[in-house]
């Protein structure tokens, strides 16, 4: 009886955790650029869905940014019919002329291409490739630009996406075992030039920074920020729980926030209180930044007076009183 190669069972194994009690009876897509990482993903999910009694199928995006992207992408949704993926759908995207960088308008229009895709085949849920190196490199980035515990949280295993479970099987599996389980599986994934061109903040992360950690010291590093993300999420989510019944509490009824309460929250809660109020009076979530919030907090704790404090789509907010209103 041939052995199974520990790369294979552990990503296959961690496929079968995420997909284990899933709802739905659609299918499950994997989102897959023909890199090593979600090669792996969509050879372990084609072997498990199955075993599971749920259909597995796979979305390819080709963003058009690179010479002999068509082809790439065309080459990826053939592989997935090979590997008894069904249904498997090519979808082309416009970056160009969206806002931010190329990275982030990237980011953008594959998630919207994703989400659209798993609507329409019903998808009980949506798999990426993101692994414990991803994960480490997300938690650097968020540290460096201040983003404080949101952002240390790194990637969820799962979110929703348009309705739809974004899962993240593989945030404890390495990069270099998704590598070693596609030479094992006879796979030959496509490697990325953005991967190493340092154009690009990750790309400077993966190649120069976590090597001189990991030398410094020692491999243990990745899991170390990888765990910190698990262990700070935990977290996010009771200070989450904490500040909506917060948030509750304080509510005017003309539909404002009381301050002397908010004033008396622990400034943790308070300014998720904030954030979150934000967020409903129709500032855009990508744009709400610290300083917004920081902004809204200084009308709380430290009143002489001013003017409102701006926030992102057009939004005002005053103080009156003992009270925060929307102008």
């Amino acid at each position: 009886m041939a052995v199974l190669a520990p790369p294979v069972a552990a990503i296959r194994v961690a496929v079968r955790r995420a997909l284990t009690d899933l709802s739905g009876e659609g299918p499950v897509l994997v989102a897959c650029s023909g890199g090593a990482d979600s090669l792996a993903l969509a050879a372990a999910t084609a072997f498990v869905a199955p075993r599971l009694g749920r259909r597995a199928g796979l979305v390819t995006v080709d963003h058009g940014l690179q010479a002999g992207s068509a082809e790439r992408a065309a080459e990826v949704a053939a592989l997935a019919g090979e590997l008894g993926l069904a249904p498997v759908e090519l979808v082309r995207v416009q970056v160009a002329g969206r806002p931010g960088g190329p990275e982030a308008a990237a980011r953008e229009a594959r998630y919207e291409a994703l989400a659209a895709a798993a609507v329409r085949h019903g998808a009980a849920a949506l798999l990426t490739g993101h692994t414990r190196d991803d994960q480490a490199e997300t938690v650097l980035l968020a540290l460096a630009r201040g983003a404080g515990p949101r952002g240390l949280a790194g990637m969820p295993a799962r979110r929703d996406l348009a309705g739809v479970p974004l899962l993240r099987p593989l945030l404890g599996i390495t990069r270099e075992q998704t590598r070693a389980a596609c030479v094992v599986l006879g796979l030959k994934p496509w490697v990325d030039p953005h991967n190493s061109d340092p154009a690009y903040s990750r790309a400077r992360v993966r190649s120069e920074v976590l090597p001189v950690l990991v030398r410094a010291l020692g491999p243990g590093v990745l899991d170390g920020l990888a765990r910190t993300a698990g262990l700070v999420a935990e977290d996010n989510a009771a200070l989450d729980d904490l500040a909506e019944a917060a948030l509750a509490a304080v509510r005017d009824p003309a539909g404002g926030l009381a301050v002397p309460e908010l004033a008396a929250l622990a400034p943790a809660v308070r300014g998720r209180v904030l954030h979150a109020w934000a967020r409903e009076l129709g500032a855009p979530p990508s744009a709400l930044s610290h300083r917004h919030v920081a902004a809204l907090n200084a009308l709380v704790t430290a009143w002489r007076g001013q003017g409102p404090a701006y926030l992102p789509g057009g939004l005002r907010v005053l103080r009156r009183a003992d009270r925060l209103m929307p102008a």
